[in-house]
């Protein structure tokens, strides 16, 4: 049997060396000049494979627990075996996200290359597919330079997210040509925009605080970790965890920033209070508890003039200090665009798929796997490893299991 694989991303290669594993032919077609462009770019160029602590809660779609056959039976543990068993190395940091033991992503598209390099599977680069369609023989697959003739066929384009690097509408045009249907397509793991002025004269400085993005006054998301502040807003971890879906509905969007998530306010204004007897200068009062830039924008976000020595700060100069510091806003204007995300929200109707097959409810023979789909995760790991576990499911059922 031949299996034909279109996307050469994670999810395509996963499902191309599980559908291999049957001994069917598999043809890998990848529109770039190499597989894993996209791969080589998560995590920083360190790839965060997965993570130990994955919760199905950590997904989201319209029908979340469409993923939980997927992650249940090639679940974190396996994943880790198999990459094992490719010759990777991984470390697993306190946070449960696990990277190669090489701190770079280049160790994880190199395993999986090699492994690819195999009598049964032919990787077909610059094989921008073009058209897909169901015949009597199969699926004949379609490009400008060739088609080939496949009995079953795997969606595993990916999403549109990170289109600089490989992101496309292909597997949607290519899925909704069967007649599937998708969700709206939104940016999702993604830096936003603020319309604060003061984001630019902090470009570049990172915290670690705790992020609460408010809209209407409601409280709509939050989480703790590293901030970065960029020419036109807010970005960083912290920032990826919290940003699905902000400003997609009219309204008022604001993050608020504690920049010192582990230190009560009280016990905060104490000590600023002790630090008063010091001979520091206002604008340099918050030295050696935030970075330099930071505290001084947040001193003149107190409304406190820097021109003076700090021991003349008086009781409410401090209190509003201290306030600021554990409950900075900054108004939030939109996300940046596909072309700025690391995953796309939305995608194919899950529903019109198998849960425990990756087949298409609607064309028998033809699979999908992966950001094509109606779900997407949380940053840390879980997205890449729904790649892994859907691509895996889809080759295996594809190739008829072994």
């Amino acid at each position: 049997m031949k299996i034909g694989i279109i996307g050469g991303g994670a999810s395509g290669m996963a499902a191309s060396l599980w559908a291999a594993k049957s001994g069917n032919e598999v043809l890998l077609f990848e529109r770039q000049a190499r597989v894993g462009r996209k791969l080589l770019a998560t995590g920083n160029g360190r790839c965060n494979l997965t993570n130990t602590k994955l919760d199905f809660s950590n997904y989201h779609g319209e029908d979340p627990d469409f993923a939980k056959y997927a992650l249940d039976s090639f679940h974190v543990s396996r994943t880790l075996r198999w990459f094992d068993s490719l010759g990777l190395y991984t470390v697993t940091e306190p946070s449960g996200r696990v990277y190669p033991y090489s701190d770079q992503a280049n160790s994880v598209v190199d395993v999986l290359r090699f492994a690819l390099q195999r009598e049964n599977v032919q990787l077909l680069t610059d094989f921008e597919v073009v058209k897909a369609r169901k015949t009597a023989d199969g699926f004949l697959v379609e490009s400008k330079t060739g088609q080939h003739l496949c009995d079953r066929l795997i969606i595993a384009c990916g999403g549109l997210a990170g289109t600089k690097l490989g992101g496309t509408m292909s597997g949607y045009q290519l899925l909704r040509s069967f007649g599937h249907h998708a969700t709206k397509l939104r940016p999702a793991l993604v830096q936003i925009k603020s319309s604060w002025q003061g984001c630019a004269s902090l470009k570049g400085v990172r915290a670690n605080c705790h992020a609460a993005i408010y809209h209407n006054g409601e409280l709509y998301s939050e989480s703790t970790g590293e901030l970065q502040f960029t020419q036109y807003g807010l970005s960083g971890p912290v920032i990826f965890e919290i940003s699905r879906d902000v400003c997609q509905k009219a309204g008022q969007w604001v993050c608020k920033l504690d920049f010192l998530p582990d230190i009560a306010l009280g016990a905060l204004e104490a000590n600023l209070q002790n630090r008063r007897n010091s001979s520091l200068p206002v604008e340099d009062f918050l030295t050696g508890i935030l970075h330099n830039r930071l505290g001084r924008v947040l001193t003149q976000a107190a409304q406190i003039r820097g021109n003076r020595p700090a021991s003349e700060l008086t009781d409410l100069e401090i209190h509003d200090l201290c306030e600021t510091v554990k409950g900075f806003e900054v108004p939030l204007t939109e996300t940046l665009g596909m072309d700025s995300a690391q995953v796309t929200a939305g995608g194919i109707l899950t529903s019109e798929f198998n849960p425990e097959t990756m087949e298409s409810r609607l064309v028998p023979g033809l699979y999908a796997c992966d950001e094509v789909l109606d779900i997407d995760g949380d940053c840390g790991g879980y997205n890449l490893q729904w790649a892994w576990s859907s691509g895996a499911v889809a080759g295996l059922n594809a190739g008829g299991k072994v």
